[in-house]
C-alpha cells in the first residue's frame, strides 16, 4: 500500500469511524461465522473432529477475506488505476477502529456524567464480552479502560502493522482472525474445541502487534503527562499475567501509564471469574481514566501511522 493510501485510511478513520448503517465487512464475516458454526456443529461431536471443523472454519474465513479483497482491487484496478487505489484505501479504512473506540467510550463517559448507570451498562455491553448489568459506576470505568487499552491494539495498531506488511487484502484478513477470536474463542464447554484454532491463531496474530502497542503507549505517555518509567516497568512486570498472551500488554502498559489498577472479578455467562490485578492503584478510576485511556490510544496510532508511512515511503 502506497504512503498516501496508507495516510488517507487513517485520516478516514479519524473523520468518519463506522457510521450507523455502513456495510462494513465485519458484518459479512460475523453472518459467515455463524453459518460455519451451526453447520460445523450438526456434522460434528464435541473432540478432536470439533477442532478440525473450528481450523477448517479459519481456512475459509481468512482465505476469504484476503482472496475477495486481493480481487475487488485488482478488477477496480483493471477498470481504472485511480479507482482501483480508491478501493483500496477504502478496504484499508474498514480494518481500522479507533475513531469508533473513541466514541464508543464517550458515549459510556456521558452516561456516568448524567449518572445514568443503567444506560452505561447497557452501553458498554456492546464492546464488552462480560455481564454488565450489575457492574457498578467504578467497574463500568474499569472495563471501558480495559476494553479501550486492549482493543488499542486489536482494533488500531494491528490492522495497521498488517496493513503495512501486506495491504488491505491482509489486513481484513487479520480481521477475520480477531472476527473469529471473538465469536468462538471463548474458554468455556461450549466452545472449548470449536473454538481452539480460532484462539490460538489470533493469539499469534497478534502477538507483534500486542508489543508494539505496549512499547508505543510508553511513549506517547510521555507527551501525555502519564509517566512512561512506570508505564514499562507495570507493562515488564504485569503484561503476561493476563489469560491471554497478548491482551495484558497494552492493559498493562496503560494501567502504568494512568497509575490505576485494573484486573479483578468479572462476570461471564453468570459465572464470576477472578482476573490477576494489573498496575498499581496510584489514582483511583474515575472518567478522566477513561479519558486518559483514549488519549494514548490516539497517541499510538498516530505514531503507528507516521512509523507506517514512512515505512512505505521508504519501500
Amino acid at each position: 500500500m502506497s504512503p498516501v493510501g496508507l495516510l488517507a485510511a487513517c485520516l478516514l478513520d479519524l473523520f468518519l469511524g463506522d457510521p450507523k448503517g455502513f456495510p462494513h465487512p465485519v458484518v459479512l464475516m460475523g453472518r459467515l461465522i455463524s453459518i460455519l458454526e451451526r453447520t460445523a456443529r450438526k456434522i460434528t461431536v464435541p473432540g478432536t473432529g470439533r477442532r478440525i471443523a473450528g481450523g477448517v472454519i479459519v481456512v475459509v474465513l481468512v482465505s476469504l477475506s484476503f482472496g475477495v479483497t486481493y480481487f475487488l482491487i485488482r478488477i477496480a484496478s483493471a477498470i481504472d488505476p485511480v479507482f482501483g487505489r480508491i478501493v483500496s484505501v477504502f478496504l484499508a479504512y474498514t480494518t481500522l477502529a479507533a475513531r469508533t473506540l473513541h466514541r464508543e467510550a464517550a458515549k459510556i463517559v456521558g452516561d456516568l456524567q448524567r449518572n445514568d448507570l443503567v444506560k452505561a451498562r447497557c452501553d458498554l455491553a456492546g464492546i464488552v464480552g462480560r455481564d454488565t448489568s450489575e457492574l457498578s459506576r467504578e467497574e463500568v470505568i474499569r472495563a471501558t479502560v480495559e476494553t479501550v487499552a486492549e482493543n488499542s491494539s486489536d482494533g488500531v495498531i494491528a490492522p495497521l502493522f498488517y496493513l503495512v506488511l501486506g495491504g488491505a487484502p491482509l489486513a481484513l484478513a487479520y480481521k477475520a482472525v480477531n472476527t473469529l477470536d471473538s465469536m468462538l474463542g471463548y474458554r468455556n464447554e461450549a466452545y472449548r474445541d470449536l473454538g481452539y484454532f480460532p484462539a490460538r491463531i489470533d493469539d499469534l496474530a497478534n502477538f507483534i502487534p500486542a508489543r508494539i502497542t505496549g512499547l508505543f503507549l510508553v511513549a506517547v505517555s510521555f507527551f501525555l503527562k502519564g509517566s512512561p518509567r512506570d508505564a514499562y516497568r507495570i507493562m515488564r512486570r504485569d503484561g503476561r499475567k493476563h489469560v491471554s498472551p497478548n491482551a495484558g500488554i497494552p492493559e498493562a502498559a496503560a494501567a502504568g501509564a494512568l497509575g490505576v489498577r485494573l484486573g479483578g472479578t468479572n462476570i461471564y455467562g453468570g459465572v464470576a471469574c477472578e482476573k490477576p490485578t494489573i498496575g498499581e492503584p496510584l489514582r483511583p478510576l474515575t472518567l478522566d481514566g477513561v479519558r486518559g485511556v483514549v488519549q494514548l490510544m490516539y497517541g499510538a496510532f498516530f505514531l503507528m501511522a507516521l512509523v507506517g508511512v514512512l515505512v512505505q515511503a521508504l519501500r
